[in-house]
C-alpha cells in the first residue's frame, strides 16, 4: 500500500456511506467485487505457496495435515470418517466433531493429495478477506479503507500463524464467521443466524460461539430471535460433547475435558487454580494484546468483541500450553471478528462527543494497518521472500527417498515427517499408536525422540514383537523396514 493511501486515511474522515447511498436504496452502497477478488487471489497465493513449500521440504509441524487427509480421504471413498494415525480404524468424529471436512471430498476426487486441502485453506481464508474487506468499504463508505483492510487483516498474525500450522478444519469457521459479523454489522438478522448455524458442524467449540452470537443480537435489540440462536448453540455443543463424540468414540467420554481437568504433571485442578493460573498467565494475556492491538484497540466499542470471548475462555484455562499463546491456528476464527468489530467501532465513533475519540476514528484504519504490517516483518509468510526458503534440502531428500520406498497399497507405520506424504495411497500409522495392528512396512525417522535411532531392526521389535522386519531403505535421516 502506498504511502499516498495511508496519509489519506490519516487525514481524511470517511465519508458516511448513506452520503453515497443510491437514491431509495437502503443500506449502505455495495462495493465493487473486483479489487477483492484480485485480493483474494493474491492472499489465496501466498497462503498455498507456504504451505506448498512448507509440505515439500517436509517441514510439517505435527501429525493434523496427515489426519485430516485420512480423514477426507474416508469421505471421498463414501466411508465412514476414520483416522489410523490416531488408531486403527479410529472415528475421527469421536475426536472433533468437525463433519464439514465432508465438503472437501468432491475437491479429493480431483487431487487426491493433502496438498487439495492446503489450498483449500488458503481459497477460504482468503475469501474471507472479501467479506471483510467490502464490508469495511461499505460500513465505512471509503475505498481506500476497505482495501487497507483486505490487506491488514490478509496479513494478520492469526491467519498466518494458522497456514503454518498446516490444515485445520477451522478453515470452515474463518468465512462463515466473517459472513455473521457482516450481516451482523449490516442489520440482517436473520442472515446472521443462517451464516452462523452451519458452524456447530465445523467444530465442538464453535456451539458456544454460535450462542454468543445470540447474545449479541439480544444487545442489537432482537430478543426473541438471540434468544432462539443462543439456546440453539449452547444445546448444540452440550449435544456434541456429552452425546454425539463419546457415541463415536472408542473411548466413550470427550477426551479434550482432560485438557481443563488436569495439570501437566497428572494432578487434579481445583477450580480456583484454574482461574488463578488463567489470570496469572503472561503468555495468556499476551495473546489477549495482540488481537485487539491489530485493530488499535477500537474493536472492544463493538458488540461484536463479544463472540471472541468463547474461544478465548477455553484457551484460557486450558492446562496445554500449546493453546495460550499467539502460535498453531487457534487464532485464525477471532480474526474475522475483532477487523469487523474494528469497522463497527470506527463507525461508533464518529459521532462521539469526545473530540479525541473521533479523531482517533479517523486514523483508526491507517493504525490497524501500520500494526499488522510490522508485525508482518517477523511472522511466517516473510519466509516467501529469502532464498533458503525454496533451497534443496538434503533431508527431504532423504525423506522423499523413504516415502517412495513403501509400495503404493502397503500400511505402514510412520514418523510426524512423513505422515501426510502417504495418506494418500496407504493405510498409515504412526509411531506408537498402532497397537493391534501389523504395518506391512516402518518408515522412521532416525532422529528419534530425543535421541538418534541407530538399530532400526531392534526398535521395529520393541514396537511389534509379534512381527519380524528387515531394512529395505537407509539413509542417513530415515530407515524403511519392510514385514518379513
Amino acid at each position: 500500500m502506498s504511502g499516498d493511501v495511508v496519509l489519506d486515511l490519516l487525514k481524511k474522515p470517511a465519508a458516511d456511506p448513506a452520503e453515497e447511498r443510491p437514491e431509495g436504496r437502503p443500506g449502505p452502497a455495495p462495493a465493487p467485487l473486483l479489487p477483492y477478488l484480485v485480493a483474494a487471489a493474491v492472499l489465496t497465493g501466498l497462503y498455498f505457496l507456504y504451505s506448498w513449500v512448507q509440505y515439500d521440504h517436509f517441514r510439517t509441524p505435527s501429525w493434523d495435515l496427515g489426519i485430516f487427509g485420512q480423514s477426507v480421504r474416508s469421505y471421498a471413498e463414501f466411508r465412514l470418517p476414520v483416522s489410523d494415525i490416531k488408531g486403527p480404524g479410529f472415528p475421527i468424529l469421536g475426536d472433533h466433531f468437525s463433519p464439514v471436512t465432508a465438503l472437501l471430498a468432491p475437491l479429493y476426487w480431483i487431487w487426491s493429495s493433502p496438498v487439495s486441502l492446503l489450498f483449500a485453506q488458503a481459497a477460504l481464508f482468503a475469501a474471507s478477506a472479501v467479506v471483510v474487506g467490502r464490508t469495511a468499504q461499505e460500513v465505512l463508505g471509503s475505498r481506500a479503507a476497505g482495501l487497507a483492510l483486505t490487506a491488514a487483516y490478509g496479513l494478520s498474525w492469526g491467519l498466518q500463524e494458522a497456514v503454518k500450522s498446516d490444515f485445520h478444519e477451522i478453515a470452515f469457521a474463518v468465512p462463515l464467521l466473517a459472513l455473521t459479523c457482516r450481516a451482523l454489522l449490516l442489520g440482517r438478522w436473520t442472515a446472521a443466524v443462517a451464516w452462523s448455524v452451519p458452524l456447530v458442524l465445523v467444530k465442538e467449540d464453535m456451539g458456544l460461539t454460535v450462542a454468543m452470537v445470540g447474545v449479541v443480537l439480544v444487545v442489537k435489540g432482537q430478543r426473541a430471535l438471540g434468544a432462539a440462536l443462543a439456546g440453539f448453540g449452547a444445546t448444540a455443543f452440550a449435544l456434541t460433547v456429552l452425546v454425539l463424540i463419546p457415541a463415536a468414540s472408542k473411548l466413550g467420554q470427550y477426551d479434550y475435558w482432560s485438557k481443563i481437568e488436569k495439570t501437566g504433571s497428572g494432578a487434579e485442578t481445583s477450580f480456583a487454580q484454574l482461574v488463578s493460573d488463567a489470570l496469572s498467565s503472561g503468555e495468556r494475556w499476551e495473546m489477549v494484546l495482540f488481537l485487539f492491538a491489530i485493530t488499535g484497540f477500537l474493536a472492544l466499542r463493538s458488540p461484536l468483541a463479544l463472540l471472541v470471548l468463547p474461544t478465548l475462555g477455553w484457551r484460557f484455562v486450558s492446562q496445554d500450553p500449546n493453546h495460550w499463546g499467539m502460535h498453531w491456528h487457534y487464532s485464525a476464527v477471532l480474526m474475522p471478528v475483532v477487523f469487523l468489530a474494528l469497522v463497527d467501532g470506527i463507525r461508533a465513533v464518529r459521532t462521539s462527543p469526545r473530540p479525541w475519540l473521533a479523531a482517533y476514528g479517523k486514523v483508526a484504519v491507517a493504525a490497524s494497518v501500520a500494526v499488522s504490517l510490522t508485525l508482518a516483518a517477523n511472522l511466517p509468510l516473510r519466509d516467501l521472500l529469502k532464498p533458503e526458503t525454496y533451497a534443496a534440502d538434503v533431508r527431504a531428500d532423504q525423506a522423499r527417498a523413504a516415502v517412495a520406498a513403501v509400495p503404493a497399497g502397503a500400511s505402514v507405520e510412520a514418523d510426524v515427517p512423513l505422515l501426510a506424504h502417504l495418506t494418500a495411497d496407504h493405510r498409515v500409522f504412526w509411531v506408537g499408536t498402532s497397537k493391534g495392528a501389523t504395518p506391512d512396512y516402518l518408515a522412521l525417522d532416525l532422529r528419534g525422540w530425543g535421541q538418534p535411532l541407530t538399530d532400526p531392526v531392534a526398535t521395529a521389535t520393541q514396537l511389534h514383537p509379534e512381527a519380524s522386519y528387515e531394512i529395505v531403505h537407509r539413509s542417513e535421516g530415515f530407515a524403511v523396514l519392510r514385514k518379513k
